[in-house]
């Protein structure tokens, strides 16, 4: 029997879209504030509830319909109440209008042709995070994550390095990328991506407090240079993705001038203390940067993705990924985007950013930054001030790492996980594994904290005591 001997009974009409949308809504964020927590279910009890496979056979709309809603219940919300997981997390409210407003749209973001003033707007969004970055003159681009901001930050790199590359290859010419022990793993992906291969990653030692250390840069390069090997970029990270740690951005400048190195800054995470004049000195001789990356669907709780990357020089976004393709590109590269980007047609990933930027002024942006260092700040306190609780590292900026006396922190968060009390990470510091908590929702409340740090205490109590886990320093 084909698929086309069932039709649906029926399907939504376009007046009817906007109370179906506004009932999902409603329902999503009532869910987030009920159950913040959805209910755990292994994969295998996801898939023996729902549907997931595909078959062919068309489903009824009502069937379809309850569906999506179904989905929606069992899908984890990072903008909820209890997530602290990922490095994004709350919900901007006037963002996720807009991010409304361009999926109704559904602009391509390529040509100004298709996409009129939306091209004016993700224009002037560049220009405004450029000018913040120390790049006014530059260029940049949007990308979806900052994964391919970094990806394409190592393709201008390389072009740059190696000027025949981008016709001819690199042919067979030695390179190395350097970045430090920190750093995010996308750099190490993106070498492998573009062909220079992942072996000519140099892994730059970090001191004690997660930061590169310039002077065993510098040594390596030196020392590639003697063996024949070209320097193709210098990566720093801005906010490393455990420690939340910055790298000492104009040391490193200091080494990539003086060597003629491209010098990229992956600020995914941290570029957003740009707009807070209590806390940007983080981002001190990122304008010396030649390109940098930047997140604002972390920090600033944009809908994902909103991601950027910006060069200190213009026209570098069209000199590396133009291509001729006349039927479609009709205007100059400011007007036609996707002369300068990694993608054609793309998602508007611009609307969102800029109408919330109107609303809240950088001000207001710049307050939630700070408001997120207050709860680090604020977590870190009580860490130090509890019997039970283990500081692993001082705070750099929003991540706190800890352990709980006696417990497993792998254990420890798969079980506040399985239990329903909060999403929350570990990772390795030091050798040991530690509860990493994130603060990227600035509506959360110190309250909140006190009952959650109760919640975490209370799990770990029903626990196994584990002997290589941290216990009370000795008097």
């Amino acid at each position: 029997m084909s698929a086309t001997d069932h039709e649906p009974t029926s399907e939504p009409t376009e007046e009817e879209l906007p109370r179906l949308a506004a009932s999902l809504i409603e329902e999503h964020l009532r869910r987030d504030r009920e159950q913040p927590m959805r209910s755990h279910r292994t994969a295998d009890e996801l898939l023996d509830a729902l549907p997931v496979a595909i078959d062919g056979r068309p489903l009824p709309w009502p069937d379809t319909w309850e569906l999506l809603r179904r989905v929606q219940e069992c899908t984890p919300s990072t903008s909820s109440r209890r997530f602290f997981n990922q490095l994004f997390g709350g919900r901007d409210r006037v963002a996720t209008l807009g991010e409304i407003a361009a999926v109704l749209a559904n602009s391509p973001m390529h040509t100004f042709k298709a996409s009129g003033v939306q091209v004016l707007i993700e224009r002037a969004v560049l220009r405004r995070m450029g000018a913040l970055a120390g790049m006014p003159d530059g260029d940049g681009l949007f990308a979806p994550g900052g994964s391919l901001s970094n990806l394409a930050a190592l393709i201008m790199a390389r072009n740059e390095a190696l000027p025949e590359s981008r016709e001819q290859g690199t042919s067979g010419q030695r390179v190395a990328l350097y970045t430090s022990a920190a750093s995010h793993y996308s750099i190490r992906k993106a070498a492998g991506m573009v062909g220079m291969g992942r072996s000519c990653v140099r892994v730059v030692p970090v001191g004690s407090d997660g930061r590169m250390l310039p002077p065993a840069l510098a040594r390596m390069i030196a020392e590639d240079r003697a063996g024949g090997v070209v320097p193709v970029m210098i990566n720093a990270t801005a906010g490393t993705t455990v420690l939340g740690a910055f790298d000492p951005l104009s040391e490193v400048a200091d080494v990539a001038e003086r060597e003629g190195v491209w010098l990229h800054v992956d600020a995914a995470y941290g570029g957003s203390v740009l707009l807070s004049a209590r806390h940007r000195h983080h981002m001190a001789g990122c304008e010396r940067a030649d390109s940098l990356t930047w997140d604002a669907h972390k920090l600033l709780s944009m809908p994902l993705t909103c991601s950027v990357l910006l060069t200190r020089r213009p026209d570098r976004a069209a000199r590396n990924f133009d291509e001729a393709a006349s039927y479609l590109f009709q205007d100059d590269a400011l007007l036609d985007p996707g002369r300068g980007s990694l993608q054609c047609a793309r998602h508007n990933d611009a609307l969102k950013l800029w109408l919330s930027w109107k609303h809240h002024g950088d001000a207001g942006f710049g307050r939630r930054v700070e408001r997120l260092f207050e709860l680090a700040a604020y977590m870190t306190a009580k860490v130090e001030a509890h019997p039970r609780l283990r500081l692993r590292i001082p705070t750099a900026s929003i991540n706190v790492c800890f352990e709980v006396d006696g417990k497993s922190s792998r254990r420890l968060c798969r079980a506040l996980w399985e239990r329903n009390v909060v999403q929350v990470g570990h990772a390795v510091v030091d050798g040991r594994e530690v509860i990493r908590w994130v603060f990227v929702d600035p509506e959360r409340t110190e309250e909140q904290l006190d009952a959650l740090v109760d919640e975490v205490i209370a799990t770990a109590d029903a626990l196994p005591d584990d002997e290589g886990a941290a216990g009370p320093t000795p008097a």
